[in-house]
C-alpha cells in the first residue's frame, strides 16, 4: 500500500467539566487518551468497544467537527488537528461522514436532490443547473436509489433509503475518507447486509476510497473490515488485521467482548465459554491510573495499576496493549 491517507498520533479529546455561577472548570471527561492509527488508502479500519468507550469522539476529532485537546491529525500529509477553519475548509472535501441515525441527519425541509448537492455548492463543484443534476442523478444510481426519488422530503424514505442518501451525499465530494459511524445499527438486518454491501462495492470501485467503520457490532466489522482496533475508555487496547484478532484474541477486554457476540450456531453457542466481567466501567471523568481495564481483569496484577501499557507488536502485525501476555 502506498502512503497512508491519515495518521493519528496520540490524539487526546478531554472535555472540560464546568460548575458554579462562573463556570469554573472543575475536571475533565477524558473521552479519549492517547490513541494512535493509521489507516492506508482503500482500507476499513473497524473500530469497536462498549458505549461511551470513545469511538464516536474519534470519528469527530477526524473530520474536525471537535478540535482536538493534544495530538497528531496528518490527512493526506497535512496536520489539521489544530488547523483554522478557513484553512480546513479545503481538505473537508476530502472526507465525510455518515451517522448513526439517518433521518435525524437529514433536513426534513430540503428535497432529497438538494441535501445530496448542498456539498456540491458548498465546494463550487458543478458549473450549472443540468450538471449539477447529473451529479446528483450519478450518485443516487451508485448509492441504489432511483433518480425519480430526487424530489423527494426524507419523510417519503424507508430507513435503508434514508442511509443510502446519506451514503449518496457524502460520495458527493469523492472524498477519500469515510467516516462511517454506526451506521446500520438503527436499520433492520436484511437492510444492515445492504448496506455493507453496498459499502464494499463502492470501495471496489474506488480502490482509494478508505473508511474509518465505528460499531459495537462485531460481526458486521469482521465481514467488512480489513483491520480492527478495539477500544476500552478511550484507548485502544489492541489491533490487528481482522483474521489475526478474531483467530487469535490476546487482551482480556477483547477475548470478553468477543464472547459476548452471539454466534449463529446453536452448537457452538451452547457449548462455548462466556467470559463475564465483574464491575462497572470507570468514568472518563476519572478513569483509573495504569491499565483503565484493571479494575476489572480477571488477571491484574499489581504492575497494572501503575503503569499505562504501550500498544506494542506481539507478532505478525498484531499490537496489544497488556502487562499480562
Amino acid at each position: 500500500m502506498s502512503q497512508s491517507i491519515v495518521d493519528v498520533v496520540d490524539l487526546k479529546m478531554h472535555f472540560p467539566v464546568k460548575r458554579g455561577f462562573f463556570r469554573r472548570k472543575v475536571g475533565e471527561v477524558k473521552a479519549i487518551d492517547g490513541v494512535s492509527f493509521s489507516i492506508n488508502p482503500g482500507e476499513t479500519l473497524g473500530l469497536v468497544g462498549e458505549s461511551g468507550c470513545g469511538k464516536t469522539t474519534v470519528g469527530r476529532c477526524i473530520t474536525r467537527l471537535y478540535r482536538p485537546s493534544e495530538g497528531q491529525i496528518i490527512f493526506e500529509g497535512s496536520d489539521i488537528s489544530h488547523m483554522s477553519e478557513h484553512k480546513i475548509r479545503q481538505h473537508r472535501k476530502r472526507m465525510s461522514l455518515v451517522f448513526q441515525d439517518p433521518y435525524s441527519a437529514l433536513n426534513p425541509r430540503m428535497h432529497a436532490k438538494d441535501i445530496v448537492g448542498e456539498t456540491l455548492k458548498t465546494h463550487k463543484l458543478v458549473s450549472g443547473k443540468k450538471e449539477y443534476e447529473e451529479r446528483i442523478a450519478e450518485l443516487f444510481i451508485m448509492s441504489g436509489l432511483s433518480p425519480d426519488m430526487m424530489d423527494r422530503y426524507p419523510h417519503e424514505f424507508s430507513g435503508g433509503q434514508r442511509q443510502r442518501l446519506s451514503i449518496a451525499r457524502s460520495l458527493a465530494c469523492d472524498p477519500t475518507l469515510i467516516v462511517c459511524d454506526e451506521p446500520i445499527s438503527a436499520l433492520d438486518v436484511s437492510m444492515q447486509a445492504q448496506i455493507l454491501n453496498l459499502l464494499q462495492e463502492l470501495q471496489e470501485k474506488k480502490p482509494n476510497l478508505s473508511y474509518l467503520f465505528i460499531s459495537h457490532d462485531l460481526l458486521a466489522v469482521q465481514y467488512i473490515s480489513h483491520r480492527v482496533a478495539v477500544m476500552y475508555l478511550g484507548r485502544i487496547v489492541e489491533m490487528s488485521n481482522s483474521v489475526e484478532l478474531y483467530a487469535n484474541t490476546l487482551h482480556p477486554y477483547s477475548q470478553a467482548l468477543l464472547s459476548a457476540q452471539p454466534v449463529p450456531d446453536p452448537v457452538v453457542e451452547e457449548t462455548r465459554s462466556r467470559i463475564i466481567l465483574t464491575g462497572d466501567v470507570p468514568t472518563p471523568l476519572n478513569p483509573p491510573n495504569g491499565c483503565t481495564f484493571h479494575t476489572r481483569c480477571p488477571r491484574a496484577k499489581p504492575e497494572c495499576s501503575a503503569t499505562v501499557p504501550a500498544l506494542v507488536d506481539v507478532g505478525n502485525d498484531h499490537f496489544v496493549a497488556c502487562h499480562c501476555l
